[in-house]
Protein backbone atom coordinates (compact mmCIF):
# COMPACT_ATOMS: atom_id res chain seq x y z
CA UNK A 1 0.00 0.00 0.00
CA UNK A 2 1.61 3.34 -0.61
CA UNK A 3 -0.38 6.73 0.00
CA UNK A 4 -0.88 10.05 -2.87
CA UNK A 5 1.26 12.96 -1.90
CA UNK A 6 1.29 16.23 -3.98
CA UNK A 7 4.54 17.61 -4.38
CA UNK A 8 2.51 20.98 -5.18
CA UNK A 9 1.26 21.01 -1.53
CA UNK A 10 4.70 20.41 -0.18
CA UNK A 11 7.66 23.21 0.13
CA UNK A 12 10.00 22.08 -1.87
CA UNK A 13 13.96 22.59 -0.45
CA UNK A 14 15.70 25.57 -1.93
CA UNK A 15 19.18 23.72 -2.09
CA UNK A 16 20.83 23.29 -5.08
CA UNK A 17 24.22 22.11 -5.98
CA UNK A 18 26.36 24.98 -5.95
CA UNK A 19 23.91 26.29 -2.78
CA UNK A 20 22.79 23.87 -0.29
CA UNK A 21 22.93 22.89 3.27
CA UNK A 22 25.51 20.49 3.29
CA UNK A 23 28.61 18.98 1.88
CA UNK A 24 29.76 15.46 2.15
CA UNK A 25 33.44 14.97 3.46
CA UNK A 26 34.91 10.92 3.48
CA UNK A 27 38.29 11.36 5.00
CA UNK A 28 38.43 7.23 4.92
CA UNK A 29 37.07 3.90 2.84
CA UNK A 30 37.66 1.64 5.97
CA UNK A 31 34.74 0.46 7.86
CA UNK A 32 34.68 -1.60 10.73
CA UNK A 33 30.99 -3.40 9.84
CA UNK A 34 29.85 -5.25 6.52
CA UNK A 35 26.17 -4.01 6.13
CA UNK A 36 24.17 -5.46 3.58
CA UNK A 37 24.08 -3.54 0.49
CA UNK A 38 25.92 -1.06 0.91
CA UNK A 39 27.55 1.03 -1.89
CA UNK A 40 31.21 1.51 -0.60
CA UNK A 41 33.98 -1.04 -0.65
CA UNK A 42 35.85 -1.71 2.36
CA UNK A 43 39.06 -0.55 1.95
CA UNK A 44 42.15 0.42 4.57
CA UNK A 45 43.11 3.69 3.17
CA UNK A 46 42.23 6.85 4.96
CA UNK A 47 43.06 10.18 2.87
CA UNK A 48 46.08 12.63 4.62
CA UNK A 49 45.20 15.59 6.60
CA UNK A 50 46.45 17.61 3.77
CA UNK A 51 44.14 15.67 0.77
CA UNK A 52 41.47 16.58 3.37
CA UNK A 53 42.18 20.21 3.40
CA UNK A 54 42.51 19.98 -0.16
CA UNK A 55 38.44 18.32 -0.33
CA UNK A 56 37.44 21.10 1.84
CA UNK A 57 38.75 23.92 -0.80
CA UNK A 58 36.87 21.90 -3.32
CA UNK A 59 33.56 22.37 -1.35
CA UNK A 60 34.87 26.11 -0.02
CA UNK A 61 34.86 26.92 -4.22
CA UNK A 62 32.26 25.32 -5.27
CA UNK A 63 29.37 24.46 -2.34
CA UNK A 64 28.00 27.10 -0.01
CA UNK A 65 27.19 25.36 2.73
CA UNK A 66 25.74 25.01 6.55
CA UNK A 67 27.65 22.04 7.77
CA UNK A 68 29.45 19.53 6.65
CA UNK A 69 29.17 15.15 7.39
CA UNK A 70 31.98 13.67 7.97
CA UNK A 71 31.45 9.93 6.85
CA UNK A 72 33.19 6.64 4.32
CA UNK A 73 33.74 4.15 5.59
CA UNK A 74 33.08 5.12 9.11
CA UNK A 75 35.32 7.92 9.72
CA UNK A 76 36.07 6.59 13.17
CA UNK A 77 38.41 4.46 11.96
CA UNK A 78 41.11 7.19 10.72
CA UNK A 79 43.35 8.00 13.14
CA UNK A 80 43.16 12.05 12.76
CA UNK A 81 39.65 11.95 12.99
CA UNK A 82 39.81 14.30 15.89
CA UNK A 83 41.47 17.22 13.93
CA UNK A 84 39.51 16.69 11.10
CA UNK A 85 36.78 17.57 12.73
CA UNK A 86 38.92 20.60 14.00
CA UNK A 87 39.36 21.62 10.64
CA UNK A 88 36.17 21.82 8.94
CA UNK A 89 35.00 23.51 12.23
CA UNK A 90 37.92 26.03 11.37
CA UNK A 91 36.56 27.25 8.32
CA UNK A 92 33.13 27.98 9.89
CA UNK A 93 30.51 24.62 8.88
CA UNK A 94 28.86 22.62 11.60
CA UNK A 95 31.25 19.35 11.38
CA UNK A 96 28.41 16.38 11.41
CA UNK A 97 29.87 13.14 12.30
CA UNK A 98 28.14 9.89 10.23
CA UNK A 99 29.25 6.75 11.92
CA UNK A 100 27.65 3.59 12.99
CA UNK A 101 29.31 3.95 16.12
CA UNK A 102 31.33 0.41 16.98
CA UNK A 103 34.58 2.87 17.69
CA UNK A 104 32.81 5.42 19.40
CA UNK A 105 33.67 6.24 23.19
CA UNK A 106 32.43 8.95 25.50
CA UNK A 107 36.19 10.37 26.20
CA UNK A 108 36.30 10.19 22.61
CA UNK A 109 33.00 12.46 22.00
CA UNK A 110 33.83 14.86 24.36
CA UNK A 111 37.17 15.49 22.85
CA UNK A 112 35.56 16.09 19.37
CA UNK A 113 33.47 18.30 20.68
CA UNK A 114 36.00 20.31 22.42
CA UNK A 115 37.39 20.31 18.56
CA UNK A 116 33.74 21.86 17.55
CA UNK A 117 31.80 19.23 16.60
CA UNK A 118 28.18 19.85 16.29
CA UNK A 119 26.34 16.63 16.06
CA UNK A 120 25.96 12.83 14.83
CA UNK A 121 24.06 10.76 12.86
CA UNK A 122 24.44 7.25 13.79
CA UNK A 123 23.31 4.01 10.76
CA UNK A 124 22.25 1.18 12.90
CA UNK A 125 19.95 -1.31 11.45
CA UNK A 126 19.47 -4.89 11.81
CA UNK A 127 21.47 -5.69 8.90
CA UNK A 128 24.92 -4.58 9.44
CA UNK A 129 26.42 -7.57 11.00
CA UNK A 130 27.07 -5.96 14.41
CA UNK A 131 29.12 -8.58 16.87
CA UNK A 132 26.51 -9.72 19.51
CA UNK A 133 24.01 -7.88 17.54
CA UNK A 134 23.48 -10.83 14.57
CA UNK A 135 19.98 -12.10 14.28
CA UNK A 136 18.37 -8.86 16.41
CA UNK A 137 15.21 -7.48 15.29
CA UNK A 138 15.03 -3.81 14.48
CA UNK A 139 12.82 -3.35 17.71
CA UNK A 140 15.58 -4.97 19.58
CA UNK A 141 18.54 -2.58 18.13
CA UNK A 142 16.29 0.70 19.95
CA UNK A 143 18.39 -0.53 23.01
CA UNK A 144 21.47 0.18 20.93
CA UNK A 145 20.42 3.38 19.83
CA UNK A 146 19.05 4.59 23.04
CA UNK A 147 22.92 3.22 24.63
CA UNK A 148 24.24 6.01 21.78
CA UNK A 149 21.43 8.78 22.21
CA UNK A 150 22.24 8.93 26.29
CA UNK A 151 25.64 8.91 25.41
CA UNK A 152 25.23 11.82 23.10
CA UNK A 153 22.81 13.83 25.96
CA UNK A 154 25.59 13.05 28.62
CA UNK A 155 28.26 14.87 26.85
CA UNK A 156 25.49 17.58 25.83
CA UNK A 157 25.14 20.15 23.03
CA UNK A 158 25.48 17.66 20.11
CA UNK A 159 22.80 16.83 18.05
CA UNK A 160 21.52 13.24 17.72
CA UNK A 161 20.70 11.57 14.71
CA UNK A 162 19.80 7.96 13.57
CA UNK A 163 19.70 6.16 10.18
CA UNK A 164 17.87 2.97 9.26
CA UNK A 165 17.74 1.27 5.88
CA UNK A 166 14.56 0.00 4.95
CA UNK A 167 14.63 -3.09 3.37
CA UNK A 168 11.43 -5.44 2.16
CA UNK A 169 11.54 -7.52 5.23
CA UNK A 170 12.18 -4.38 7.97
CA UNK A 171 9.31 -2.06 6.38
CA UNK A 172 6.74 -3.43 9.09
CA UNK A 173 9.35 -2.29 11.66
CA UNK A 174 9.40 1.57 11.03
CA UNK A 175 6.06 2.31 12.50
CA UNK A 176 8.19 0.80 16.04
CA UNK A 177 11.33 2.93 15.17
CA UNK A 178 9.25 6.04 14.57
CA UNK A 179 7.09 5.83 18.20
CA UNK A 180 10.88 4.76 20.05
CA UNK A 181 11.64 8.40 18.13
CA UNK A 182 9.21 10.08 20.20
CA UNK A 183 9.83 8.04 23.30
CA UNK A 184 13.12 9.70 23.52
CA UNK A 185 11.97 13.06 21.55
CA UNK A 186 13.79 14.75 24.27
CA UNK A 187 17.58 13.09 23.11
CA UNK A 188 16.55 12.23 19.76
CA UNK A 189 16.41 15.15 17.44
CA UNK A 190 16.36 13.62 14.09
CA UNK A 191 15.12 9.46 12.64
CA UNK A 192 16.17 9.13 8.98
CA UNK A 193 14.65 5.97 6.80
CA UNK A 194 16.54 4.96 3.57
CA UNK A 195 14.97 2.99 1.29
CA UNK A 196 17.32 -0.15 0.29
CA UNK A 197 18.40 0.06 -3.33
CA UNK A 198 21.48 -2.25 -4.89
CA UNK A 199 24.33 -1.01 -6.96
CA UNK A 200 23.75 -2.87 -10.75
CA UNK A 201 20.56 -4.52 -11.97
CA UNK A 202 22.50 -6.95 -14.85
CA UNK A 203 19.68 -8.92 -15.96
CA UNK A 204 17.73 -5.59 -16.21
CA UNK A 205 20.58 -2.93 -17.99
CA UNK A 206 23.82 -3.01 -19.54
CA UNK A 207 26.32 -0.55 -18.28
CA UNK A 208 28.63 2.05 -19.92
CA UNK A 209 31.68 4.75 -19.11
CA UNK A 210 31.44 6.68 -22.21
CA UNK A 211 31.46 4.55 -25.19
CA UNK A 212 32.82 1.26 -23.40
CA UNK A 213 30.77 -1.35 -21.90
CA UNK A 214 31.35 -2.54 -18.60
CA UNK A 215 31.05 -4.94 -16.13
CA UNK A 216 29.96 -4.12 -12.79
CA UNK A 217 30.46 -6.74 -10.91
CA UNK A 218 32.92 -5.48 -8.54
CA UNK A 219 30.31 -2.89 -7.53
CA UNK A 220 27.53 -5.87 -6.82
CA UNK A 221 28.51 -6.56 -3.17
CA UNK A 222 25.32 -8.97 -2.49
CA UNK A 223 22.04 -9.74 -4.02
CA UNK A 224 20.48 -9.92 -1.21
CA UNK A 225 16.88 -10.44 -2.82
CA UNK A 226 15.60 -7.56 -1.02
CA UNK A 227 13.09 -5.28 -2.80
CA UNK A 228 14.77 -2.25 -4.30
CA UNK A 229 11.42 -0.32 -5.29
CA UNK A 230 10.74 0.74 -1.99
CA UNK A 231 9.63 4.24 -2.28
CA UNK A 232 9.02 7.18 0.34
CA UNK A 233 5.14 7.40 -0.27
CA UNK A 234 4.78 3.71 0.73
CA UNK A 235 6.69 4.11 3.79
CA UNK A 236 4.51 6.95 4.85
CA UNK A 237 1.60 4.87 4.32
CA UNK A 238 3.56 2.68 6.48
CA UNK A 239 4.05 5.38 9.34
CA UNK A 240 0.18 6.45 8.69
CA UNK A 241 -0.87 3.15 9.71
CA UNK A 242 0.41 3.82 13.55
CA UNK A 243 0.47 7.61 13.31
CA UNK A 244 -2.56 8.44 10.88
CA UNK A 245 -1.80 12.05 11.29
CA UNK A 246 1.73 11.80 10.08
CA UNK A 247 2.39 14.68 7.58
CA UNK A 248 5.49 15.83 5.45
CA UNK A 249 6.29 19.27 5.00
CA UNK A 250 8.78 19.59 2.38
CA UNK A 251 10.95 17.32 -0.09
CA UNK A 252 13.32 17.22 -3.13
CA UNK A 253 12.26 15.99 -6.14
CA UNK A 254 14.31 13.70 -8.39
CA UNK A 255 16.34 15.01 -11.87
CA UNK A 256 14.22 12.63 -13.89
CA UNK A 257 11.07 12.96 -12.24
CA UNK A 258 9.87 15.97 -11.26
CA UNK A 259 6.94 14.74 -9.07
CA UNK A 260 9.11 12.28 -7.29
CA UNK A 261 10.17 12.33 -3.40
CA UNK A 262 13.96 11.72 -3.33
CA UNK A 263 14.38 13.45 0.23
CA UNK A 264 10.50 13.80 2.53
CA UNK A 265 10.73 15.46 5.62
CA UNK A 266 8.71 15.40 8.61
CA UNK A 267 8.88 17.99 11.21
CA UNK A 268 6.36 17.46 14.44
CA UNK A 269 6.29 19.10 17.55
CA UNK A 270 5.58 17.18 21.03
CA UNK A 271 6.71 15.46 24.12
CA UNK A 272 7.44 11.69 25.04
CA UNK A 273 3.89 10.99 25.31
CA UNK A 274 2.05 12.60 22.89
CA UNK A 275 2.53 14.41 19.55
CA UNK A 276 0.90 17.40 18.99
CA UNK A 277 1.07 18.39 15.21
CA UNK A 278 3.19 18.72 12.34
CA UNK A 279 4.75 22.19 10.98
CA UNK A 280 3.85 22.67 7.52
CA UNK A 281 5.31 23.89 4.49
CA UNK A 282 4.87 27.65 5.78
CA UNK A 283 6.63 27.20 8.65
CA UNK A 284 9.83 24.86 7.10
CA UNK A 285 10.09 28.02 4.11
CA UNK A 286 10.51 30.51 6.99
CA UNK A 287 13.23 28.53 9.16
CA UNK A 288 14.98 27.96 5.12
CA UNK A 289 14.56 31.83 4.22
CA UNK A 290 15.40 33.36 7.11
CA UNK A 291 18.73 31.43 8.06
CA UNK A 292 20.01 32.05 4.59
CA UNK A 293 18.83 35.92 5.19
CA UNK A 294 20.87 35.86 8.59
CA UNK A 295 23.88 33.62 7.46
CA UNK A 296 24.31 33.19 3.76
CA UNK A 297 23.98 29.56 4.35
CA UNK A 298 20.47 27.17 4.24
CA UNK A 299 20.40 25.59 7.53
CA UNK A 300 21.36 21.63 7.98
CA UNK A 301 20.64 21.19 11.38
CA UNK A 302 19.35 23.31 14.34
CA UNK A 303 21.33 23.48 17.83
CA UNK A 304 20.02 20.96 20.22
CA UNK A 305 18.94 24.36 22.83
CA UNK A 306 16.77 25.33 19.85
CA UNK A 307 15.13 22.29 19.54
CA UNK A 308 14.08 22.17 22.76
CA UNK A 309 12.00 25.74 22.81
CA UNK A 310 9.24 24.15 20.23
CA UNK A 311 6.32 25.63 22.14
CA UNK A 312 7.55 28.83 20.54
CA UNK A 313 6.48 27.76 17.53
CA UNK A 314 3.19 27.62 18.55
CA UNK A 315 2.69 31.37 18.68
CA UNK A 316 3.03 31.77 15.17
CA UNK A 317 0.00 29.71 13.98
CA UNK A 318 -1.69 32.37 12.38
CA UNK A 319 0.85 31.63 9.34
CA UNK A 320 1.19 27.80 9.08
CA UNK A 321 -1.64 25.18 8.74
CA UNK A 322 0.32 22.49 10.67
CA UNK A 323 1.24 24.59 13.76
CA UNK A 324 -2.07 26.05 13.80
CA UNK A 325 -3.29 22.58 14.25
CA UNK A 326 -0.76 21.83 17.16
CA UNK A 327 -1.88 25.06 18.86
CA UNK A 328 -5.65 24.58 19.26
CA UNK A 329 -4.80 20.95 20.62
CA UNK A 330 -2.52 22.77 22.71
CA UNK A 331 -5.29 25.20 24.00
CA UNK A 332 -7.40 21.71 25.30
CA UNK A 333 -4.10 21.41 27.44
CA UNK A 334 -3.10 24.65 29.47
CA UNK A 335 -0.53 23.78 31.09
CA UNK A 336 1.45 22.70 27.74
CA UNK A 337 2.38 26.05 27.10
CA UNK A 338 4.51 25.82 29.62
CA UNK A 339 6.05 23.08 29.32
CA UNK A 340 9.20 21.93 27.15
CA UNK A 341 7.80 21.08 23.97
CA UNK A 342 10.35 19.40 21.48
CA UNK A 343 11.01 19.92 17.23
CA UNK A 344 11.73 16.27 15.67
CA UNK A 345 12.52 15.97 12.56
CA UNK A 346 11.56 12.21 10.53
CA UNK A 347 13.10 12.05 7.30
CA UNK A 348 12.83 9.54 4.34
CA UNK A 349 15.14 9.40 1.27
CA UNK A 350 14.84 7.31 -1.83
CA UNK A 351 18.63 6.84 -3.35
CA UNK A 352 18.97 6.69 -7.06
CA UNK A 353 16.09 4.65 -9.28
CA UNK A 354 16.74 3.74 -12.71
CA UNK A 355 14.07 4.00 -14.53
CA UNK A 356 12.76 1.76 -17.56
CA UNK A 357 14.29 3.67 -20.35
CA UNK A 358 17.63 3.91 -18.43
CA UNK A 359 17.43 7.31 -17.40
CA UNK A 360 18.51 7.69 -13.50
CA UNK A 361 16.35 9.66 -10.79
CA UNK A 362 19.08 10.99 -8.78
CA UNK A 363 18.50 13.82 -5.70
CA UNK A 364 17.71 17.23 -7.37
CA UNK A 365 20.01 19.73 -5.11
CA UNK A 366 21.33 16.62 -3.42
CA UNK A 367 23.09 17.27 -0.08
CA UNK A 368 25.63 14.23 0.04
CA UNK A 369 27.91 15.70 -2.59
CA UNK A 370 31.47 14.86 -1.93
CA UNK A 371 34.46 15.08 -4.23
CA UNK A 372 36.13 13.09 -6.81
CA UNK A 373 39.27 14.13 -8.52
CA UNK A 374 38.86 17.65 -7.67
CA UNK A 375 35.01 18.27 -8.93
CA UNK A 376 31.83 17.12 -6.36
CA UNK A 377 30.14 14.26 -7.38
CA UNK A 378 27.48 11.86 -5.84
CA UNK A 379 29.32 10.08 -2.92
CA UNK A 380 26.48 7.37 -3.60
CA UNK A 381 27.93 6.76 -6.61
CA UNK A 382 31.22 6.96 -5.97
CA UNK A 383 32.33 3.81 -6.38
CA UNK A 384 31.95 4.18 -10.24
CA UNK A 385 34.14 7.15 -10.45
CA UNK A 386 36.77 4.79 -8.79
CA UNK A 387 36.19 1.81 -10.78
CA UNK A 388 35.75 3.31 -14.29
CA UNK A 389 36.82 7.09 -13.83
CA UNK A 390 33.88 8.46 -14.46
CA UNK A 391 29.74 7.78 -13.94
CA UNK A 392 28.06 5.05 -15.77
CA UNK A 393 25.24 5.21 -17.99
CA UNK A 394 22.42 2.61 -17.97
CA UNK A 395 20.92 1.11 -21.22
CA UNK A 396 18.04 -1.35 -20.94
CA UNK A 397 18.76 -4.73 -22.69
CA UNK A 398 16.88 -5.50 -25.58
CA UNK A 399 14.52 -8.15 -23.85
CA UNK A 400 13.86 -5.64 -21.22
CA UNK A 401 12.68 -2.97 -23.35
CA UNK A 402 8.95 -2.53 -23.61
CA UNK A 403 7.34 -3.18 -26.92
CA UNK A 404 5.98 -0.19 -28.81
CA UNK A 405 2.50 -0.24 -29.49
CA UNK A 406 1.23 -0.94 -33.03
CA UNK A 407 -0.01 2.00 -34.55
CA UNK A 408 -3.90 1.76 -35.19
CA UNK A 409 -5.74 2.31 -38.87
CA UNK A 410 -5.97 6.40 -37.70
CA UNK A 411 -2.21 6.50 -36.72
CA UNK A 412 -1.59 5.39 -40.14
CA UNK A 413 -3.78 7.48 -42.28
CA UNK A 414 -2.33 10.45 -39.94
CA UNK A 415 0.84 9.46 -40.61
CA UNK A 416 0.48 9.96 -44.72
Amino acid sequence: MTTTLDHRQLYRLPWTLPDNAIAWLEPTMKCNLACEGCYRANVSQHKSLEEVAADLDVFDRYRNADGVSIAGGDPLTHPQIVDIVRMVADRGWKPILNTNGLALTEDLLREMKRGGLFGLTLHIDSKQHRPKWKNKTEQEHNALRLHYAEMVARVGGLTCSFNATVYGDTLDAVPDLVAWAQEHIDIVHVMVFICYREPAQPTQFDYYAGGQKVDMGPLTYEDTGQRIDISAPEVVAKIRQRFPDFEPCAYLNGTEKPDSFKWLLASRLGTRKRIYGYTGRKMMELAQVSHHLRTGRYMAYAPPAVLRRGRWLLWLWPFDRGVRRAFLRALRSPSLLFRRLHLQSIMIISPVEVLADGRQNMCDGCPDMTVWDGELAWSCRLEECIHFGQFVRTVPKEHAMPKPAKPDLVTLRLGG
